[in-house]
């Protein structure tokens, strides 16, 4: 699917944005990538140690990191040192991307041009920024706004009071009444006297035949993207945080939360109000009860259920013995 940036970047020589380093004074930055998609001349980071296998295999030109993980990361790769890796992360790309802390109303935002999309119907008072592009034989219901750049393809369902930004999109997708896509995630850096915003620079990318419920919100990627598999389904009232990465072939059922960073397998269903935490890995074919808590990674195939969640037979064990007592 066609990558689009949705935020004008600067280009700021290295030595300006680590004046502490010794760095060539006429080399500039290229990009801010994840450690598995950053490419020759663009800036890394490596916070945590559950990412030590993306580190050894990055191809990044600098990083930002501790002292004890520079280890772990390739020699051709300048590792920057520093005490708090998202913290001064936060910094660079407010410098690079001045504009992806808040979410600026979009002021480009027109009524739709008949003949631009003449293949396209629209419902009463729907506005579109520049450069959006919505495929044939779609549909965009009353009262949604589509902002700048955003791509939606062919056959193509949105409904009424939709927002959409910052988003690409597939075929043959449907979008339910009043969801909100492409928002900037929370995120942000607790300081003693006042809260630094961490910049959003993602994007939301929506693979084809995916359904999305009413009332949904999708948070754009941090410095990644936010992702939804082919022919995964969202029921009402879902909430997907920033970095979120949904496998092909879901089924989540409504009002379950995903916290940010977590990475959900193909063919997962998940059950009414759980809560995933964030950074985790969830495998292929799991299925995960209502309600339930998911606080730690969960392998291929396994059914779990309760808060932490557990294997199914362990829950089922455990209110046994509980209701014998």
């Amino acid at each position: 699917m066609k990558k689009v940036n949705f935020f004008k970047k600067k280009l700021i020589k290295l030595s300006n944005l680590f004046p502490k380093e010794k760095l060539k004074n006429k080399v500039f930055n290229n990009d801010i990538k994840p450690l598995g998609d950053a490419k020759f001349g663009d800036i890394t980071f490596f916070d945590s140690i559950k990412y030590k296998e993306l580190a050894f295999k990055t191809k990044a030109s600098y990083c930002l990191t501790i002292e004890k993980n520079v280890k772990f990361l390739p020699p051709k790769t300048k590792c920057i040192i520093v005490k708090n890796v998202l913290f001064e992360l936060a910094k660079v790309l407010k410098k690079i991307y001045p504009s992806a802390d808040i979410d600026f109303p979009d002021l480009s935002l027109k009524k739709p041009s008949k003949n631009k999309f003449s293949k396209v119907k629209f419902g009463n008072n729907v506005l579109l920024g520049k450069n959006v592009k919505i495929g044939k034989n779609s549909i965009v219901g009353s009262n949604s706004i589509i902002e700048q750049g955003v791509l939606i393809g062919d056959n193509c369902i949105i409904g009424s009071n939709v927002i959409i930004k910052n988003t690409v999109m597939g075929k043959n997708i449907v979008i339910q009444d009043n969801c909100k896509i492409g928002l900037k995630g929370f995120g942000f850096i607790p300081l003693k006297d006042k809260n630094f915003k961490f910049p959003h620079i993602g994007s939301v990318i929506i693979n084809d035949e995916v359904e999305i419920a009413s009332g949904c919100t999708i948070d754009r990627g941090s410095v990644g993207d936010t992702i939804i598999g082919k022919n995964t389904y969202l029921d009402n009232q879902v909430h997907l945080a920033h970095n979120v990465k949904i496998g092909s072939n879901c089924m989540i059922a409504g009002q379950v939360g995903f916290a940010g960073s977590s990475v959900i397998g193909n063919n997962v269903s998940i059950g009414g109000q759980a809560g995933i935490s964030g950074h985790l890995n969830i495998g292929n074919n799991v299925k995960i009860g209502g309600g339930s808590g998911v606080v730690k990674n969960i392998n291929d195939n396994e059914i779990v259920m309760g808060y932490p969640a557990v294997p199914l037979k362990d829950f089922i064990k455990k209110n046994k013995n509980n209701s014998n007592e």
